[in-house]
Parts: structure tokens; sequence; C-alpha cells
């Protein structure tokens, strides 16, 4: 902290990577429009431009943390700024909660009145339900690979409170290795789950009905929600990535680790998340549409 500051704010200095996030998250969303539609007199399929972009926020990224990295180093992170940085994270996954809570609501609502029914009774809710998937829309089997990746990411959910735990009491070693256990066993659910997208689109699920031409509400609803949440997982993972390397590096401290404790406090809400998931999407709704 500067010399002969008298309250416990850190004033941040001058930084380039707002606006050169903003201008690359300008270019990777034209650059997303570009290669779907085609925009500005480029071809449909053109993809640099994306890419681009895409560069540019990962720089910015880089950049930004490694900056908010040396501010903790040197001191400037005091109490009162560690609190506002937590409150940053709690407001961040209260924001991803609410996206989640939006798609339980169209999905209960598509499973509730799909067809145009109007309900008035349990009895009619329960035979709503009952429908949906509706006839022809071959599901995903609960306790088969999605059981499995349920207690992959339970399983990491153990692992990360371990290392956090660990690196609490100074324990680096058992800190690293469950770190390296929770970051295998989000690889092995991005495995599994891109293995199942795969067996999904090369046996037609969801479009096995007859005439069946497309999946509907379900199909929509299953991809965008475990796509969604899969993207999650991806992303925590490359947060723990970077938090095992900060802590091999001998980044982290008893005292201070908040950039762990955000880490592992993402990934207990993806494991929330999934549970829901795997709840609705694939154990409720599991052979509804045979």
């Amino acid at each position: 902290m500067a010399a002969g500051v008298k309250h416990d704010y850190h004033l941040v200095d001058p930084s380039p990577y707002p606006l050169i996030g903003s201008i690359a998250a300008t270019v990777m969303a034209l650059g997303g429009v570009v290669w779907m539609k085609g925009l500005f007199g480029l071809p449909e399929g053109t993809s640099w431009l994306f890419y681009a972009g895409l560069a540019g926020v990962l720089y910015t990224m880089a950049g930004w943390w490694a900056d908010v990295i040396k501010e903790a180093n040197r001191g400037d992170h005091t109490p009162v700024v560690s609190i506002g940085l937590r409150y940053g994270m709690v407001l961040f996954i209260a924001s991803e909660v609410m996206f989640f809570v939006a798609w339980f609501w169209i999905f209960f609502e598509a499973a509730l009145f799909h067809g145009n029914r109007t309900l008035g009774s349990i009895e009619e809710v329960q035979a709503a339900w009952a429908t949906f998937p509706p006839k022809g829309i071959e599901t995903i089997p609960a306790f088969e690979l999605p059981l499995v990746n349920t207690l992959t990411l339970l399983l990491s959910g153990t692992t990360v409170t371990w290392a956090h735990h660990a690196l609490q009491v100074g324990d680096r070693k058992s800190a690293k290795t469950g770190l390296i256990l929770t970051v295998i066993l989000g690889a092995i659910f991005t495995a599994i789950q891109a293995y199942e997208y795969h067996h999904i689109l090369s046996h037609n699920y969801f479009f096995g009905g007859e005439g069946q031409e497309n999946s509907g509400l379900y199909g929509s609803s299953f991809f965008m929600a475990t796509g969604f949440h899969g993207f999650h997982v991806l992303i925590g993972t490359i947060f723990l990535v970077v938090c095992l390397v900060r802590l091999m590096g001998k980044g982290f401290t008893p005292q201070q680790h908040f950039g762990f404790e955000a880490a592992a406090w993402y990934w207990h809400f993806v494991d929330v998340v999934w549970l829901f998931l795997f709840a609705f999407i694939y154990v409720v709704f599991s052979g509804a549409g045979h």
C-alpha cells in the first residue's frame, strides 16, 4: 500500500484491461455472428474474427488477474478489500444461480403446459408430467453414464474441500494432492459428457419417434441445460488448474488464499446445480416419452 495512505481501501492503478476486454468481447460477439450468419461482407463460416476476439478476451483475463495477484502479494488486499472481493464472488455466483432458476422455470412450464393444456387439479398436473417428454422421444437412461458423472462430481466436491482444509492448516502437500484429484475428476466429467453427447447424436436419441423431425422442447432444454453446465465445469476446471499452478509456485498461505477459496465456492455451485439437473432432466422425466 502506498506510503501515507490512512484508510483500508485499495485504489487500483490505472489499467488498460477494461478497455481492451470490452473491445475484445465486442469483436468476439460480432465474430460469432459472422461465423454463423455472415456480416460486414464476410461470408458465413468465417471464423478468424471470432478467434481474434477470443484471444483478446483470454489476454485480458490473464493480464487483469495477474495484476490482482500482484496486488495481493504486495499487501494491498486488506481485510476490508478482501471482504469486497468475497461479496463480488458471492454476487457473481448468485447471478449464475438465477440463470439456472430461469432455465428450471421454463423447463417446468414446458413440462406442465405443453400442448396448450390447462391445469385445474393435482391429477391433471400428474398427467401432464407423465406425458413429458412427448411420445416418441427416447430419453437417456439416468442410472448409467449420468449417474457415473454425478458420483464423479460429488467426489470432486470432497477432494476440493479436503484441499481447502489442508491449505488452511498449512499442509501444502495434501492441498496439492486434493487439488490434483479435483482437476482430474473435473476432466473425467467433461470427457464422459462429451462421450454422452456423441452417443446421443450417433444413436438418434430424442429423434426416435415416427415422424419426429426434431426433439422439441425436451431436446432443446436438455442440450441447453447440460451444455451450459458442462461449460461451467470446464471453466471451473481451468480455475482450479490456475490455483494448482499458483500453489505449486509457492503461492497462497493459510491466511491469504482467496483465489483458491473462490474456486472452491464456484466448484461447489457447479456440483449443486448438477444434482438438480440430474434429478429432473434424467430421473424424473426419464422414460416418459417411450
